[in-house]
């Protein structure tokens, strides 16, 4: 195989003051490291990733990133058990994703990873004792802290290397003790071992450089993605063409599992920043578990919930003059309903029984005319509510609300409303500028002559 001399690499070793030993930052030598791997330049990616795993053992990512060097310097046996060491440690030390992800990997070197996955669904499924909001993980070494460089100038055999890299990688005794308590893996840990188990076995890998598209607005969703490992950037376009950054995501964030639920179009894309390791799980993948199939989808409509509810509270202007732990509290007086498309939820003329709140989907509302016409005065989505002015005012509904697609609703009855305004002040603002812009949009929507002009108020406001 030759030997390797690494004068080609670029990188920037110092001298500490009053030392002779030249040091180098462990963040410049990972981002090196990134380089040397990235340009081709294998044997100086080896020769840092061995020194890294040397000097941090308990970190993961040098170990993988070894491990990745190894099949591109073509030596599948040696980076076997780098990648299967990595993810034992991985999964001990609070990454099953990317345990997972490494059992992917080994699946196509025709390794047996029966066993892994075993262990991976009884550390992180809802039957582990292991699990907890509170899990625990190994602090990375500062990115800044100094340490000793690898010898880039030094002669080696490729075979040495590779063999000398290989026993590194696979050597976990200096790691320490693994934490006690683990991280909940989203969706996932609510599933029974069993279920976990099975749907690791749908799980697909994906390895993505950066800028490649995950997702793009406006398709129809066919499958959710958990991030094993790296960052990817959430965004919508809007109608000059303008991206709008709504998040960034990071190992162990899961997405698209609302668009996969419903069957409907993306509301954002998706696209990897630096790399990303992305595990997905598709609509075809969870039918194949067939018997599992009922638990994986309470679980992931639980999961659903609980995001949509998160979104809510935080950004719904119904909930803006309460503290986090009021609208917690305040959204357990809700009772949830699914509301098929085209049923009537609210129809004109009904009682004011209470507060409903979009929580998912869509609703439109419509007013009848004369004869058996009617006409569409708004379309709520997520976020939005109705019902509130027949309730305030004391009157009946005046708009029939009916669901344009599958939509979910929260209920809050009357009584537990009426004290709510007159506890607080911003709420019943918040209500009564609501009542005048609807009232307004109504107006415009309406004929004149249908607006009554001897009307009470109550009967010209929309809800």
């Amino acid at each position: 195989m030759g030997h390797t001399n690494c004068n080609s690499l670029f990188w920037g070793p110092r001298k500490d003051k009053g030392r002779s030993t030249m040091t180098i930052g462990i963040g410049e030598l990972r981002r090196l490291g990134e380089q040397a791997l990235t340009s081709g330049q294998f044997e100086a990616a080896l020769k840092i990733f061995w020194r890294l795993v040397d000097v941090a053992p308990a970190e993961v990512g040098p170990r993988l990133k070894l491990a990745d060097t190894l099949t591109r310097v073509n030596a599948p046996e040696a980076a076997a058990p780098v990648f299967g060491a990595t993810a034992t440690h991985a999964m001990q030390a609070g990454h099953p994703l990317i345990a997972l992800l490494i059992g992917k990997i080994l699946e196509t070197m025709t390794v047996d990873v029966a066993p892994l996955f075993d262990q991976l669904a009884t550390l992180y499924s809802a039957d582990s004792d292991r699990i907890s909001r509170y899990g625990e993980r190994f602090a990375p070494m500062d990115p800044e802290s100094q340490i000793k460089p690898p010898d880039m100038e030094a002669e080696i055999a490729l075979e040495s290397l590779v063999a000398g890299a290989s026993r590194a990688g696979a050597d976990l005794s200096k790691v320490g003790d693994y934490p006690r308590m683990l991280h909940r893996l989203p969706l996932l840990s609510d599933l029974s071992g069993s279920t976990f188990r099975s749907v690791m076995d749908a799980v697909v890998a994906h390895r993505l450089p950066d800028g490649a598209m995950v997702i793009r607005e406006g398709e129809i969703g066919a499958s959710f993605f958990l991030v094993a490992n790296g960052v990817v950037q959430v965004y919508r376009t809007d109608s000059q063409g303008n991206e709008i950054q709504l998040a960034t995501l990071h190992e162990g964030s899961l997405f698209g599992e609302m668009a996969l639920i419903q069957s409907s179009p993306r509301t954002a894309s998706v696209r990897v920043v630096g790399e990303a390791d992305l595990l997905e799980v598709t609509r075809e993948g969870l039918a194949s578990l067939a018997s599992e199939m009922d638990a994986v989808a309470v679980a992931l409509d639980r999961f659903t919930r609980e995001r949509l509810l998160n979104n809510l509270l935080a950004t719904a202007p119904l909930f803006g003059a309460f503290s986090r732990k009021q609208r917690l509290d305040l959204i357990r007086r809700f009772t949830g309903h699914e509301v098929a498309p085209g049923t009537a939820v609210l129809r004109e003329g009904d009682p004011g029984r209470g507060l409903y709140v979009v929580l998912s989907g869509e609703v439109d509302v419509t007013k009848a005319q004369a004869g058996d016409d009617e006409v569409l005065l708004a379309t709520l989505k997520a976020g939005e509510v109705f019902g509130e002015i027949a309730m305030i005012k004391g009157g009946p509904a005046i708009a029939t609300i009916t669901a344009a697609r599958q939509t979910t609703i929260l209920f809050l009855d009357k009584v537990y409303f009426q004290r709510l305004i007159r506890a607080v002040p911003e709420m019943k603002k918040y209500f009564d500028n609501l009542t005048e812009e609807r009232l307004a949009d109504t107006q415009l929507v309406m004929n004149d002559e249908f607006l009554i002009e001897d009307a009470a108020e109550d009967e010209r406001v929309l809800i």
